[in-house]
């Protein structure tokens, strides 16, 4: 990692700062901000940011997030483990599950975006992604993935995959053929571990596996744009013994908003990204 971009910056005071909008949310409802109006992503985004909370909601301390996307005012998710996978339309607001696939049990739900009418889904170490009807959550098709399925996203021409180390794969929305690839790097530094996937504005929002950490990639040369610090998003407060890591990050285009969250949480997090500044500055 280059001296320019230390990512690990931690914030003095943000747990407690983080609890309090906790507290804030929870007593006014899911509607409250410290700031209005909603607007999670500055114009211009600098190499290091951290966050802000806006507005936390419900999520199912049951799921385990792998893939999150947000269409049309829904959250579409993916969620993970043999056995308890699943592709689930989820009212915002109430965290409620309206509509539910179960995977087949031999089948580990991972990453997971939306095309034309259709919603995407990777499978972890089974070689195969699934194709599904939005509307009627049926399952139309399957075709092939030449590696591990870990994160995906689309950028309006094409796929967008990673497999859990530095590479992203475009692969065609029609046929599904990998038609090109990028290794991410910081200055020269390959970073792997690359996980859950949103297309932002340009760029490939990508969670680090085990980390609290969300890079932003330029897709085209696969360098690395900026470092966004989560660490405290989800409180000491709020975890249980079944709280597992950061993992699910979803963009509403039109409304500015950022959500992320993570692996059995019980929040999902409207969050606004800030820069971090030298102290010494």
């Amino acid at each position: 990692m280059s001296e320019g971009i230390e990512k690990h910056f931690v914030c003095q005071n943000r747990r407690w700062t983080v609890f309090a909008l906790i507290l804030l949310t929870v007593i006014l409802g899911p509607s409250c901000s410290t700031r209005q109006p909603h607007v999670s992503l500055p114009e211009t985004l600098t190499p290091l940011m951290t966050y802000e909370v806006i507005s936390l909601y419900p999520h199912d301390p049951q799921a385990f997030t792998q893939g999150l996307i947000y269409r049309d005012g829904f959250l579409y998710e993916s969620t993970g483990r043999y056995g308890e996978s699943s592709l689930r339309k989820v009212d915002l607001d109430s965290g409620q599950i309206l509509q539910q696939f179960i995977l087949d049990s031999e089948w580990f739900g991972e990453g997971l975006t939306d095309w034309d009418d259709r919603l995407i889904q990777l499978t972890w170490r089974e070689g195969l992604g699934l194709i599904y009807n939005i509307e009627e959550f049926s399952l139309l098709g399957q075709f092939d993935i030449p590696t591990e399925g870990w994160g995906l996203t689309q950028d309006g021409d094409r796929l967008i995959m990673s497999d859990g180390t530095s590479s992203l794969y475009f692969l065609d929305p029609q046929t599904f053929v990998v038609t090109g690839s990028v290794t991410v790097n910081d200055q020269g530094e390959e970073i792997d571990r690359l996980n859950e996937l949103e297309y932002i504005r340009g760029q490939v929002f990508a969670n680090i596996w085990q980390t609290d950490d969300i890079i932003r990639i330029d897709p085209d040369t696969g360098e690395v744009l900026g470092w966004i610090d989560l660490i405290g998003v989800l409180p000491e407060e709020a975890r249980t013994e079944t709280t597992d890591v950061l993992n699910g990050i979803a963009y509403d285009p039109q409304g500015d908003r950022l959500f992320v969250t993570g692996k059995y949480w019980s929040y999902l997090y409207e969050i606004r990204l800030i820069p971090i500044t030298n102290e010494e500055d």
